[in-house]
């Protein structure tokens, strides 16, 4: 353990460095661990290499041969942020949240976050490019979608690529406000004309404004800790899953980034249907407030997990999110756990 403490100590300090020092110059090599510090990951796989994106200066990139040692690459994904960006969300800057990466037709598509904590003027960018590696170049791909304050009670922050089973791609973000949104893309990865966003999973029943029929743990949803402006609805980071004829949505609830005082967890609905509903094992619609725990913190090796992505590499259904590690501290790091399925085909995490 003090192996690892002190070798988590030199990553952070390592990433810290190349935060700061982003726009002037990078350190030469990169970093090696087996306990990545991450936020909201994703993953891909190509050419016997495992790739990470996470929530970063420029978008945190990191690989691996085996899933088990990573090597963290000082080189941000975005090394330059597109002056739109700027324009679009005011008082953003380098720090990118997170992004969701997918192959479709041939080409690598990756969606980011731009944002100030707690407020919803927001806005979904787009990078493509035709092979992943250390020295990848993306193409800035401008904007797929934007929130702004006043006009829109959605936040468009924690983007997912679902492909349905008719090759049509859609777009899943969301982040408190009214909750989870869902919108159709064209061949381009931007938003078909004419297609507005649609609430597929709230945090609770709107119809009950008491609380008294919520389906959420705490029945009168306290006031939002970490933000002035989002309301009480804890859902976000959506990722939509297809397992046997299903579409699984994974939702986290509750509070991220607070380290040890973290209650982030994810809950998962399913639906025949991308457009949804999404209902739980008891029928309850995820716009209502449906959903079953799937993974939330022990309190033993982790305090909170949530922000999650489910994948099938080499034949094996995996899950990753980010947990807040009890023994760190709460430092936010990388969990890896395959996916077994019930009788009923519903998700449940392998031990």
């Amino acid at each position: 353990m003090k192996a690892k403490t002190f070798l988590w100590s030199l990553l952070a300090f390592i990433v810290s460095v190349s935060a700061t020092a982003q726009r002037r110059h990078f350190p030469a090599e990169p970093f090696i661990t087996d306990t990545p510090m991450v936020h909201d990951p994703v993953m891909a796989f190509e050419d016997s290499t495992w790739h990470i994106f996470a929530t970063g200066m420029g978008i945190q990139h990191m690989t691996s041969t085996d899933r088990t040692n990573w090597k963290v690459l000082p080189q941000p994904v975005m090394s330059v942020i597109p002056q739109w960006t700027h324009d679009s969300v005011p008082g953003f800057t380098h720090h990118v949240w997170a992004p969701d990466v997918i192959k479709w037709h041939g080409r690598w598509w990756l969606a980011y976050s731009c944002s100030t904590f707690g407020r919803n003027g927001s806005t979904i960018g787009l990078l493509s490019t035709s092979h992943l590696s250390t020295s990848t170049i993306w193409n800035d791909e401008g904007c797929i979608v934007t929130s702004r304050e006043g006009r829109d009670n959605w936040n468009a922050i924690d983007p997912n690529f679902v492909i349905d089973d008719n090759d049509q791609p859609w777009l899943v973000w969301g982040s408190f406000w009214d909750g989870i949104q869902l919108i159709r893309l064209d061949t381009t990865m931007h938003v078909v004309v004419g297609e507005k966003p649609r609430t597929i999973a709230r945090r609770y029943n709107l119809g009950d404004p008491d609380g008294k029929k919520t389906l959420s743990v705490n029945p009168n949803p306290p006031k939002n800790p970490t933000s002035d402006f989002a309301g009480p609805n804890a859902i976000e980071a959506p990722f939509i899953f297809k397992h046997a004829g299903w579409y699984y949505l994974f939702v986290s609830w509750d509070y991220c980034c607070q380290g040890s005082k973290s209650n982030y967890r994810v809950a998962v609905g399913r639906s025949r249907s991308v457009e949804g509903p999404y209902l739980d094992p008891e029928g309850c619609d995820m716009r209502d407030g449906g959903g079953m725990i799937f993974i939330e913190g022990d309190k033993k090796a982790f305090e909170a997990a949530g922000h999650c992505a489910a994948y099938t590499f080499n034949g094996e259904d995996i899950f990753i999110c980010h947990g807040y590690s009890v023994p760190l501290n709460g430092a936010s790091v990388l969990i890896q756990r395959p996916i077994n399925w019930t009788k009923d085909e519903w998700p449940k995490l392998v031990e």
